[in-house]
Formats: structure tokens, sequence, C-alpha cells
């Protein structure tokens, strides 16, 4: 046959590159990609430069449209890595309703800027959208959750991740992916602003809480769900240690310090499997975080073996530049150090230039960008750059925001069982600032709500109270400032009142006349905001109109239930007449579970995350303090007001003795009292023989249980020990200070 006359082959189709091969190991498609990659791509992986809000605008028909600067960011690294904050709403970044993305668009403009970043990549890769969710989604129209503190108020890590779980399927459904949660800080200083970030003052406590946050966001395997989220847990370390409660301060941590109380959260974080972690702007021993190679790479990634994503913290990269002299070798210290991807800086912006220079190598540039590629693939952008886009149950966020808030609300003091409110009572008196409001419920780094949003804890008493009770309302007194014109018509209702209810607090609502620094931070606060990032105090007090509107009606003789609304432990006035209570920020529908509360329509199942200081003078106050025999002042007591995991119940219980066995307690528990409640079971450890100075009291394990009238019940708890240890106590009680004096049973662990 001629070879003319040879059959033709069909031609065929370039072979697919193994980094767009699905079935392939995320491993070897990383390696691909890389491979292909020039170093002004890779260092545009790194960089999440702008702020989200800047890469889009509504036109006059309502739609989206992209805008110049985020042209000009995407033709600079020919793609972009990262984007922050496309969703973000605030008063900081000036996204309200109407010019920003609601439910019904986000996934539109997430979908719109992802074809435009693809378009400008030459090798396809899609970009990051980065979106804070402290406590839900901080967009508009996202479901916000009780702020963290508040969280740990619960003491129910299953509670909080199915809330966790929720938070990363509508963040997922409205087109962001990756999550930045406060998970790290510990709260031991209540003057700083974060606090309410904070889930605890203590590490055991905030371990089994991040590692619910962890489970419940992004589920298990390799790669998410499309109703999962990786998450970045904030911040790593030691930001809860900064010098007098002051944001980003110096830190004075010792090693041992360091890893007994600000890292067990991170360990148990990335055990769980987090998918990243976000490096704090504090100093651990003279380095700052994004900047410390010790911190970062040596224990973080060589001894913990965590493979996952750095991230700075906003701005913090550069901030290195007051060591390193300028930002170009300050973006090579970081790398070095360890961080992968940047936020808002300019040091990450010049690698290419750091590399030359050879400031840094190329393999760790190479390595910091495999990183990032590798969460790309693990969240399956490559496959479905578009939003899967899901309808989530109607009313879900609601339903999981109210069941946290329930079960965070915690009472301190009921003096002559003044709760839950009798049938005998059929007048009350509503007063104080929180009384008729939910923006002060909710925290920081939330956007703003819809009008009608949420409960006060006056409409719902209005809804809920029994037919025929009169439920009258005068606000008293504003939440700062010593305006007391207020205060006589609140007494007024107070004093033809059978039971006045007394809501107070403070407050993190940010207000558009608020002064931010360019992390968006509060520089000068001109609202009633007294918590939050950027706004720390010196002292504890409520603000002096709001003390002369407690003392005002508690001398009035009626019986008077005070409700506190915060984000950091206040110090309120001695009034052991009142009861008092304390819901922190609960969210919108917080408002609604404290009045189920004062109701008896729902327990009080919070026992307290944090002590709550006498005065701002005895400062620090946490339970788990070095054991000494000097630990009094002269001229007040050194104990807290309200101890850690202190919280009464409507009910009554009896611990049995505990029985040990190994590293494991048996109690038994019983409810004698006449109505269900909810026991949060607290086991202790004392170091007898020890390596090192211990501590006084430590947690070391915990359980809620639930009971019916006469019910009984047996929990078993298996308690860690900490390493370097021979020989413990176990004290099983119901607080910190009833574990003081509770009967220990010795455990030699040399046996």
């Amino acid at each position: 046959m001629p070879p003319q006359d040879l059959p033709v082959a069909p031609a065929t189709a370039p072979a697919q590159p193994p980094y767009l091969d699905p079935a392939a190991p995320v491993d070897t498609r990383v390696a691909d990609l890389l491979s292909r990659m020039t170093r002004r791509e890779k260092v545009g992986q790194l960089n999440q430069r702008m702020y989200g809000w800047d890469a889009y605008r509504r036109t006059r028909g309502g739609d989206f449209e992209l805008t110049e600067a985020l042209t000009a960011e995407t033709e600079r690294f020919a793609g972009l890595g990262a984007l922050y904050g496309l969703m973000r709403a605030d008063a900081w970044s000036g996204v309200g309703h109407g010019d920003g993305p609601g439910a019904e668009d986000s996934a539109d403009l997430a979908d719109l800027v992802q074809r435009h970043v693809l378009e400008r990549s030459r090798l396809g890769i899609p970009a990051l959208f980065v979106e804070e969710v402290p406590h839900g989604h901080m967009a508009l129209d996202g479901t916000v959750l009780p702020v963290n503190l508040a969280v740990g108020a619960t003491w129910d890590p299953d509670r909080y991740e199915r809330a966790a779980a929720h938070a990363a399927a509508e963040l997922r459904a409205r087109g962001g992916h990756v999550a930045l949660v406060s998970a790290l800080d510990m709260a031991r200083d209540p003057r700083w602003g974060r606090t309410e970030e904070c889930f605890a003052e203590d590490p055991y406590l905030a371990a089994r809480l991040t590692e619910a946050l962890v489970r419940g966001m992004q589920g298990s395997g390799d790669h998410f769900a499309p109703d999962r989220a990786p998450v970045v847990l904030k911040h790593f370390a030691g930001q809860g240690a900064t010098v007098g409660g002051r944001n980003s301060a110096e830190s004075e941590l010792g090693p041992r310090e360091l890893h007994e109380i600000h890292l067990p959260a991170a360990r148990a974080g990335v055990r769980a499997g987090a998918a990243a972690v976000m490096a704090a702007y504090n100093e651990v021993d003279g380095m700052p975080c994004s900047g410390n190679r010790a911190l970062l790479t040596g224990l973080l990634r060589e001894d913990w073996g965590f493979d996952g994503l750095v991230m700075a913290d906003g701005l913090a990269v550069d901030r290195l530049a007051r060591i390193t002299g300028d930002k170009v070798s300050a973006g090579a210290l970081a790398l070095d150090a360890g961080v992968d991807l940047s936020l808002w800086d300019e040091g990450f912006t010049h690698l290419e230039e750091a590399v030359e220079r050879g400031l840094v190598g190329e393999a760790a540039l190479d390595a910091a960008v495999a990183r990032v590629l590798r969460l790309k693939f693990r969240l399956g952008l490559f496959e479905h750059p578009r939003t899967r886009r899901a309808s989530l149950p109607e009313h879900a966020g609601r339903a999981h925001s109210t069941d946290l808030a329930r079960a965070c609300v915690t009472l301190l003091r009921n003096p002559a069982d003044t709760l839950p409110i009798g049938p005998s009572v059929r007048r009350v008196a509503v007063l104080g600032p929180h009384a008729a409001t939910t923006g002060h419920h909710l925290g920081d780094y939330t956007a703003p709500q819809r009008p009608g949003t949420g409960t006060s804890v006056l409409d719902a008493l209005r809804r809920l109270a029994p037919p025929g009770t009169d439920i009258r309302h005068a606000e008293g007194a504003a939440l700062t400032g010593a305006d007391r014109t207020g205060v006589p018509a609140a007494v007024d209702e107070a004093a033809a009142a059978d039971l006045a209810v007394l809501v107070l607090g403070g407050s993190s609502a940010r207000t558009p006349g608020t002064r931010f620094d360019a992390n968006g931070a509060a520089r000068t606060v001109v609202s009633e905001m007294t918590c939050g990032e950027g706004v720390d105090l010196a002292g504890l007090r409520l603000g002096a109109a709001q003390e002369a509107l407690l003392d005002a009606v508690v001398a009035t003789g009626t019986p008077t239930a005070v409700v506190l609304m915060q984000g950091r432990p206040h110090v309120v006035p001695d009034t052991p007449a009142a009861a008092l209570l304390t819901a922190w920020y609960p969210g919108p529908w917080g408002g609604e579970a404290v009045a189920e509360v004062l109701l008896g329509l729902a327990e009080p199942l919070g026992r307290l995350p944090v002590s709550v200081p006498r005065s701002a003078a005895q400062l620090p106050v946490h339970y788990n303090h070095k054991d000494t025999e000097y630990g009094g002042y002269v001229d007040e007591s050194a104990e807290p007001a309200y101890s850690f995991g202190h919280g009464l119940s409507y009910t009554t219980f009896d611990h049995g003795a505990p029985r040990v066995a190994g590293r494991t307690v048996e109690v038994d528990v019983t409810n004698t009292g006449g109505r269900y409640g909810r026991s949060v079971v607290q086991v202790y450890l004392r170091r007898l023989i020890t390596r090192s100075w211990p501590r006084t009291l430590e947690l070391c394990a915990f359980e809620g249980v639930g009971l019916a009238p006469g019910e009984r019940r047996t929990v078993s708890l298996a308690f860690d020990v900490p390493t370097g240890t021979d020989a413990v106590e176990i004290r099983v009680a119901r607080s910190a200070r009833e574990a003081l004096d509770a009967v220990p049973v010795v455990v030699d662990l040399r046996a």
C-alpha cells in the first residue's frame, strides 16, 4: 500500500498537565503546578494585598462591577493568591445594606471576581476568598452567633460544634472559602478589649472548644466538603498575655508559661487538623510572632508536624521593618520564619527582589507557595472554581444562635430565690441601657443588621411573660457617661413594680464616626463602644450613670435581677440583695434567651469561663496561678468575686465522692431539687511531685450532665496529666473555688 494510502491517525488533544488531573494525588498536582510557575507568579500566590471591598462597586442598575484596583492587582502578579474580606461589611469597610453583597447575591459577586482572576492567570489558578468568621460570617445577612467568651460559658463543645458547622456552610454557600476564627487567645487580663474573642482563661477549656471549632467547620478527610471551610486559627501565640491588657503591646512570657497556658489550644487545633493558623502581633522573647522562626518553624512545623498554612496578621509583616530596616528585608524575614500568606503588607510584594538579593532562599518561597496551592487543591477550586450554591434550612442560623445564647446565660447570685420570676410577680420594671436594644448585644466583628433582626430583653419579656403581667420600661442611663437625668423615672418604675430587671453592660458596636487604624482596630472611640479590638480599659467598672442607676434601683427595696451584657467581666458594685446574671454578648436573639431564663422557661446553664475580679487593682486574678504561700493583699482580698467555673442553677445537685482508677475518675451526680437542671462536673488536679513549680489548680476534665428531678447518673471522665508529673491530687467540684475545699484523691502515677 502506498504511504499516502496509510490510514491517518486522528488528531489528539494535548495531554492534560498533571496538576489539572483531579485523580492525581494532591502532592503530585502541587509539584507539577509549582514547576510551571514563574517567580512572579509564585510571589503573587503569597500576597493578600487588597481589601476585598475595594474590588467591586454597585452600578446604578444594582449589579456588581469590578474595579480598576482589582484589575491592577491581578495584572501585577498575573493572577491573585487570596482576597481578604470580599463580603466584609462594617463601619470600617464602609459597606452596608444597599451597596454590599447580601445573601441573595454574594455568590454572584464571588463568581464574578473568580472569573476575572482565572482569565488573568496563565495557568488558571483560582483565588482563595478569605473571610472573617469570628462568631458567624461577618457579612450582610450572615448569622451572628454569641461571642467566644459566651461560647466558653456554655462549657459545651458539642453544642458549639453544631453551630460552627452551620457557620461554615453559610460561608461556602455564599462563595467564601477560608474562615478566620479567633480561638487561641487566652483571657488572662480582662482589661484587654479583645477578651470577648477568647474562649476562657483556662487552656484546657479553650482547647476542647478549639477542637470542636475545627471539627465543626472543617469536617473530616483531606478534602473539604462543599459545606465545610478550612479555618485559620487566630492568634499564634501568646497574644492574651500582652502587658497591661493593651492591644498589641509587648508580652513577658517565659517558655513554661507559653507552653502551659498559651499553646495548648493551638496544639489541640493542630491535632484536630486545622488548615491554618495566623501569626499574632505580639512578640515572644523579643521577636514578633510573624518573624519568629523558632515559633513558626521550629515549634509549629518541626516539633508539632503542622503542614498547613501560616498567615500573617494585618500589616504585621511590614512592622518587622522596625527590626530589619526596610520592608523588603521584612518580607524576607517573615517568609524565612515560616509565614506563607501576608495580609495587606507591602513587604511580601517585594519577595522576588528579596530572593534575587539573597535575603531569602528560593526553597523558602517554593515551600510557602506549595502550602497555598495545596489548600486550593484540597478545596477543589481547580475543578469547581464557581460557588457550589446551597439553600440552607430556613431559620437554622437563628436556631443555632439562640441555642448557644440559652446555654451561655450564667446565674452568679440568686438571693432569696429572686429568680425565676414567680406567679406572684404581676408588674415588672425592665430598666437599663441594654433593656430595649439588640445592637449592643452582638460583639465586635459584626456586620450591620437589617431592621427587625433580633429580640430585646424587653420585647421577649412582653411576649413570654404570663398573660396579665404588666411590663414597664425606662432606660434610666446610657452605656457611657455620667448623665443621671434618666435615673428618677427608672426609680419610679422600679418602686412601683414587684420586680426590677436591670440590664446593664458594655458595647463593642462600631459606628461610622469611629476612627480606625489601618488594620481595622478602633483608634478613637466616639460611640458607646467600651470593648472590642483597640478598646482597652484601665478600669473595669461600668459607666458612672449605670452604677448610679443600679444603686438607686436597689435602694427602692424592690427585688432586683441584674443582667450583664458584656464582652469582658466588668466589676459591678457589691449589691448582695440583687440577683446577678451575665449573658456576655449573646447575639441578636440573646434577649429571648435571657427572658426565658428570667421567667424559668429555661435553666441557667452557663458556667464562668473566666474569674470575675473585685477590682482592676487585683489583676491578674485567674484561678490557675502558681502555688504560693504569699498570695494576699493587706487592703483587699486577692480572691475573685466569682471564681472560674461558677454558676448556679434553679435546682440543686449532689456530687458523690469521686472514684479514681488509673487516669479515669467516676462520680455520681444526683438532681436533688424539684426541676430539670444541668450540672457541669469539673475535674481539677494539683501537682504533688513534679519537675517544676506547680499551679494551685489545673482543670483536666469536665462534662455537663442534664438531669430530671431525682435522677442520678454516674459520670466517667478521663483526665489529662501534665508531662513531668509523678503524683497528683484529683478534686471534683462545681467551680475552681469549690475545688479548693474538695476532698482530694491522691494518684501516684509511678505505680
